[in-house]
Parts: C-alpha cells; structure tokens; sequence
C-alpha cells in the first residue's frame, strides 16, 4: 500500500511541527499533509539557510490551518513557545544539514543543526509531553537517512534495521549522532519516538546541488556533468512522494520506539542515473544548448569517504505497516524532469554567487 487513498485507519486530528518544512523533502511533506488532512493543523519551523525556501510552500501561506515561523531549531525558547503556544501533539523533524560535500568542507554546521539541533527539539518535547499527561496520540517523527549504516559492497545484503551503524562522512556521523539520541530518548524516558532511514529522495523542489537538479540544470545550461569516480557507485532511489506516504503510515500506525528502514527498491549506479537523464532531458526539453546530453558528461575527482552502495531492505514496513513504493525510477525521473523544465524560474533564483562559488570549489577546484 502506498496511496493514501488506501489509508483506511481511523486518524486523530494533529497539530503538527514540520521543522525544516521549507527544505525538499520537508516541503513535500507539507503539502502532502495538508492537501490530504486539511483538517489538522501544520505549523513549519524553518530557518531557512542556503536550502530553504519559503516560496516551496507559497500553496499554503495564508490558510487557515497553516503556519511558518522562520526560526532555528536550536533556539531552545523558541522551541517551547512554539509547543506550548500551539498545542503541538506531532514534530514532524527533517531540520538538518544534509550534503555530503558540504560537511566535508565544514563540519561544525552540521553536529550544531543534527545533533544539538536534535537534542534541544527532543528536550523540549519531553517536557512538553509530560506537562499533557503523556498522551497516547502524540509522536516525535525523526527523519534521518541509510548513509548511517556505512557502505556495501556489491554483493552484501541491504540494510536493515538492525544493521550496525558506521558512518563515513560527518554528515552521516551528525545523523548517527541524533539517531542515538532519538532512540536513547524512548527507552530512557519512554518518549513516543519513533526514527525512519530512508534511501535517496528525488523529485519536486531539491535543490540544485543534488545529483539530480545539478544534471538536468546544467544539461538546460550546456555545462558540464561532473559524475565522481569511475561512477559506479550504486544508490536506491526513493521518490519523495512515496517517502511522505511512508511517513504517513509512520506517524498514525507505527510504533514508538521502533525504526523503520523506507527504500524505493530502485538500485541504480550513478552513471547510469546519469545517462538516463540525459535521454529524458534530451526528449523532453527543446532548447538545450548542446545535444546529445551525453557529451557533458566529465568524470571527476572522488569525493573523500565516498560511500560505495546503499540499498535498503525495507521489508519491515511492508509487512508491519502495508507500504510499499509506488513509483518506479522511471516513472520518478520524467516526472522529475517535467518539474525541473516547468519550473525554471524556481530554480534560476537559487543559483547564486555564493551557490557558484560552492559548485567550483567541489567540482572544479
């Protein structure tokens, strides 16, 4: 089950905390939330750095049930006004730092927003929960991701729950860390947590740096497609609107103190990912400056610690929950890359000087 027309267990009506609501996979959230609990009510908490953008939820700004503060996660005060003020039952926590090459070249932002950042949400929840009595309907949802469990070779079995973490990176160290303290905080205090590893998202609103955006972006600008390594790395690719049907299920019918693992079962080594977007884009978009796409493609120097394969076994959600992805790569791509050509203007806003400065010091430097 992966429509949410096939949702059919009763739902207590929620006051929901998005934090970072503003990013990719939290935006897409919201709107799946809101388009199908109208009733309930979503406040989003986003501080909105480099990745996030309000103008992801300009649907819903102005409704009545819908909220954003822009704020930071770690502001402590802020947090428990938010809470209290609001009568949150549900955090909905996607607030992180969460690009690979970025926390090599700075670390420090990432353990402050994943980690402290965590740790003050958790902290403030709890109280919060104990000030309610402790009632059975309210969840923290901690989203976090497969880079965890370290990295396979080709032949090894995907992760499951009970995989032992071993990241790599120090953005997947920050998410261990807050994982840690996610799951510490249920069985210390019994707070109703529950913690979901999901594999790479794609789809509407990600913003340009991702593997995806950056190759149909740069296929629309005629520049190059920098592809690491030898491009054999192997990921599992999770559309993001499966992720929120997934996260749906979490927050009404999963279990507080568990872990589940949501994957897309689509394993596909990067350059062939590639290559596919480069038969979509030179399909679907009329005015690319040099076709085939395929001659942009450059391979360049290997990321530091670059985790080899992901893939996630998610037969725990499927037999305990009923959720699988609905979505193929192929589906997920050409609706992706429809997105990204209908929505120029959108991503055009966000390739700043700062955003090329970035870009030319991982890929060109």
């Amino acid at each position: 089950m992966s429509s949410v027309d096939q949702l059919n267990f009763s739902v207590p009506r929620r006051t929901l905390l998005v934090t970072g609501g503003a990013g990719f996979i939290g935006a897409n959230f919201v709107h799946h939330w809101c388009t199908n609990y109208p009733e309930d009510r979503v406040i989003v908490l986003d501080a909105l750095t480099y990745a996030g953008n309000r103008s992801n939820l300009a649907h819903w700004e102005g409704k009545e049930n819908f909220q954003f503060i822009q704020g930071d996660i770690c502001d402590r005060s802020l947090v428990d006004q938010i809470l209290q003020t609001e009568a949150i039952d549900t955090i909905a926590h996607f607030a992180a730092e969460s690009h690979v090459d970025r926390s090599i070249l700075g670390p420090a932002a990432f353990v402050q927003t994943n980690v402290i950042g965590t740790f003050t949400l958790l902290e403030a929840f709890l109280q919060h929960w104990r000030a309610k009595e402790q009632p059975e309907h309210f969840r923290f949802l901690h989203v976090s991701t497969d880079e965890v469990y370290g990295s396979l070779n080709t032949d090894d079995q995907p992760f499951t729950e009970s995989t032992p973490y071993a990241p790599n990176s120090p953005y997947s160290a920050s998410k261990a860390g807050s994982d840690h303290l996610v799951r510490a905080y249920y069985h210390t205090y019994k707070l109703p947590t529950i913690i979901t590893n999901c594999s790479n998202n794609y789809g509407p609103y990600q913003f340009p740096e991702k593997l995806i955006p950056l190759m149909c972006i740069n296929c629309l600008l005629g520049k190059q497609l920098p592809v690491y390594g030898d491009g054999q790395n192997i990921r599992d690719w999770l559309y993001v609107g499966d992720h929120c049907t997934a996260l749906d299920l979490v927050i009404h019918q999963g279990l507080p103190g568990e872990t589940y693992n949501i994957g897309g079962n689509n394993e596909v080594k990067n350059i062939d990912l590639v290559q596919m977007l480069c038969q979509l884009m030179d399909e679907l978009a009329v005015d690319l400056p040099i076709r085939p796409s395929q001659e942009l493609i450059t391979f360049v120097q290997d990321r530091p610690g670059h985790d080899r394969r992901y893939a996630i076994d998610a037969s725990k959600i499927a037999t305990q929950l009923g959720w699988t992805p609905a979505v193929t790569v192929t589906e997920g791509l050409r609706h992706t890359v429809k997105w990204y050509l209908m929505h120029r203007s959108w991503w055009k806003s966000l390739l700043s000087k700062q955003y090329q400065e970035y870009y030319n010091k991982v890929y060109l430097s």
